[in-house]
């Protein structure tokens, strides 16, 4: 058989030069490659040396012609080495990575957890990467090029496609000399100036796209932690980014055969296979028959040895009361003097404050190996001035939060507390934000539950029944709201009777036909108020976005009981619980993130974070950027998925908290002890008489109080 020959003439490094036999679309090559050491007189020397003894030759590290917009224009190096070859036909690759670089980005995109999704990405070239910057560009804003820095030698660096696209049209016509007068500059100059400027974009990206060997310009410690998006990279060059600090490197040349060859040698055996004069003449159905059967895929490779992925987040927070504003120390100091004209004042004027990035959070790291990190960017209003304006108002706030996020890298954006109580629940600022939102509700709602669970366990005063209920009776109060909705489906599965409060008496009836149809056997009990039946309960939880009104006597709570406040503000303030020692009132479910955490405090132990948050992170570790939890009404199956996901991620329940902080083992004793010594004295007492559960006679059937 006869063996074809392809040489590569490459205007890169002679130190990857290769000479070796191989079958490719079911013929023999020899493939041999010369690189120059950037030296254009001896590639055209080479070029006259092997045009005549192959059949085919590829130019390696060349520059492709460029189209840029509606511009197109010749690089004249490459022409000139073209122009060279008369008697075989040549190639830079340039066809064939048109069709192949945008493949690998869909690709890679699809197939590696959405990487592209609103990555801050740097183009070395963005001239030289037009077509793979389109494709970027459906994924992300975040778009910057180096052009103007790396080839002129001017401090700035693009901000858009559109920016490149003007860039190209105003330097084209003077393109070569001002490179010319740059170039003239001393190297150590032009090292020391471009580093400078380029190191300070590196470091703001995630993601690196350009030629391995021009990575060198960016400056080490601006590599660390990066994807480098690359073509046609040796081993020994993976191994020297890894040293550097680099994470990830996408190498979108799929790899064809036994060792690295760059697409100009890919395409130069296309056109010999099939002999063909120039690269013109194959056809577009000819490259997809040659392809279709062959396994393509971008290589990704991991410097360290194993793989590292970091996926991004923000989430909003805001002052939960006046209280918190004196963690400013002005405003602590001044609040000294006058407190009651001036924590007012400040709590109005907060609220109009742009947001701002509070903390950036590092270091949270899943047992499947995949990391996040994140941002908590806070808006100034306080529950009370939230309220006291108009939806529109907050969702201003809180769609420029979702700009800086955006602008940060963010992949999704979770609201808490009252962020995501105001208007529509999210709904609407998910319909105009940049990026995906989640309230965090379907955690918050497992979470609720799963303190719940651990509240009561600890205590020892329930048993359970045969059939593995909780031989007990829970109530949910705001039951009709997202989070109480969900948790009174989770507790009608578990406890013997349910009983829901809320003054939406229809919501109230459709939600409890929602249970019967989930758990036919269910004992579910409605009322409009709390307080009717609230002496008997074993365990109640409060979600409501009551914003400080109170929503049940505590004083009326059996001895023992566990109570989870879920709402935020609180409805069960510290001068209520501290009436009632015998009582467990858990603040919700606080989430214990997986990894060393690092962030600022936010009232909480170190690593520990609110259940809403904690769903923002869990999808961005699992790579769900979707606005996952929006307006009042969450949906069950997420609230199971999410709880699942959690554990998978390494997420579990904190230490329960109370209003003075987490429970101890002698803090839960103490609690047991108190409410046994009380249990005697309060069965004296003449009990309420228990709803019928449902399915007994119409007659005997609770009645669904009206009012408040």
């Amino acid at each position: 058989m006869q063996t074809k020959n392809v040489v590569s003439i490459s205007l890169g490094a002679s130190a990857g030069d290769y000479d070796y036999t191989t079958r490719f679309m079911g013929q023999q090559f020899r493939l041999r490659r010369f690189g120059v050491d950037h030296d254009v007189g001896r590639a055209l020397d080479l070029l006259a040396r092997w045009q005549g003894e192959c059949d085919a030759i590829g130019l390696g590290l060349v520059s492709d012609h460029l189209l840029v917009g509606t511009r197109r224009w010749e690089d004249p190096i490459t022409a000139e080495l073209e122009a060279a070859v008369c008697e075989v036909p040549v190639t830079t690759g340039a066809r064939l990575r048109g069709f192949l670089d945008e493949w690998a980005i869909r690709h890679i995109q699809a197939h590696e957890q959405r990487c592209f999704t609103n990555a801050r990405v740097l183009f070395l070239s963005g001239l030289a990467n037009y077509a793979i910057a389109q494709a970027v560009s459906e994924y992300t804003h975040n778009l910057s090029f180096a052009d103007p820095l790396l080839q002129l030698g001017i401090p700035a660096i693009l901000g858009s496609v559109a920016q490149l696209e003007a860039y190209a049209a105003l330097t084209a016509p003077v393109q070569r000399p001002l490179q010319g007068l740059w170039g003239k500059a001393p190297a150590s100059a032009r090292d020391v100036w471009t580093r400078l400027v380029l190191g300070r974009a590196a470091r703001d990206a995630s993601v690196l796209v350009g030629p391995h060997d021009d990575l060198a310009a960016v400056g080490r410690g601006a590599l660390n932690h990066k994807m480098v998006l690359t073509s046609a990279i040796p081993d020994a060059e993976v191994k020297r980014l890894g040293e550097q600090g680099v994470d990830v490197v996408i190498d979108r040349t799929p790899q064809l055969l036994e060792r690295v060859v760059g697409l100009n040698v890919i395409e130069a055996m296309i056109i010999a296979a099939l002999g063909r004069q120039s690269r013109d003449d194959v056809l577009h159905d000819e490259y997809l028959e040659i392809f279709g059967d062959m396994k393509l895929a971008p290589r990704i490779l991991f410097p360290s040895g194993r793989p590292r992925r970091v996926n991004r987040f923000a989430f909003v927070i805001h002052p939960l009361s006046r209280e918190y504003l004196k963690a400013a120390k002005p405003v602590e100091l001044v609040s000294r003097i006058a407190p009651s004209v001036v924590l007012p004042a400040v709590e109005k004027l907060i609220a109009y404050s742009p947001p701002f990035v509070y903390s950036k959070i590092t270091g949270i790291r899943s047992p499947t190996g995949t990391e996040a990190e994140g941002w908590l960017i806070t808006v100034g209003g306080t529950p009370k001035e939230l309220l006291a304006h108009s939806p529109e108002f907050t969702y201003r706030r809180l769609l420029a939060a979702a700009k800086i996020a955006e602008g940060l890298g963010a992949q999704i954006m979770g609201l808490g507390a009252f962020t995501k109580v105001v208007g529509d629940a999210g709904v609407t600022v998910a319909k105009r934000a940049g990026i995906p939102i989640t309230t965090g509700n379907s955690y918050s709602a497992s979470a609720a539950l799963w303190a719940a669970a651990d509240g009561v366990k600890r205590l020892g005063l329930l048993s359970r029944s045969e059939d593995g209920r909780v031989a007990g009776k829970a109530m949910v109060v705001g039951a009709t709201g997202a989070i109480g909705s969900a948790c009174a489906r989770l507790l009608a599965m578990s406890f013997d009777d349910v009983y829901l409060v809320s003054p939406e008496i229809g919501k109230l009836l459709t939600l409890r036909e929602t249970i019967l149809a989930d758990t036919p056997d269910a004992g579910v009990h409605l009322s409009s108020k709390a307080d009717e039946n609230l002496r008997d309960m074993d365990l109640v939880v409060t979600a409501t976005s009551g914003a400080g009104k109170k929503v049940l006597d505590i004083m009326k709570v059996k001895p023992g009981c566990v109570i989870t406040d879920v709402a935020r503000p609180l409805d069960l303030p510290a001068s209520e619980v501290a009436k009632r020692p015998d009582v467990l009132v858990v603040e919700s479910g606080e989430i214990q993130l997986p990894g060393g955490v690092r962030m600022r405090d936010i009232g909480l132990p170190d690593g520990v974070v609110y259940a809403c948050l904690a769903e923002t992170i869990v999808l961005a570790l699992e790579g769900r950027f979707e606005s996952y939890t929006v307006g009042r009404n969450i949906e069950w199956e997420k609230v199971k998925e999410i709880y699942k996901l959690g554990l998978k991620h390494g997420m579990r329940l904190a230490a329960i908290s109370g209003v003075n902080g987490p429970f101890s083992d002698e803090d839960i004793g103490r609690v047991r002890a108190l409410a046994l010594a009380a249990r005697g004295r309060w069965r004296g007492r003449e009990p309420a008489s228990p709803p019928a559960r449902e399915g007994a006679p119409p007659a005997a059937r609770p009645e669904v109080h009206a009012g408040a």
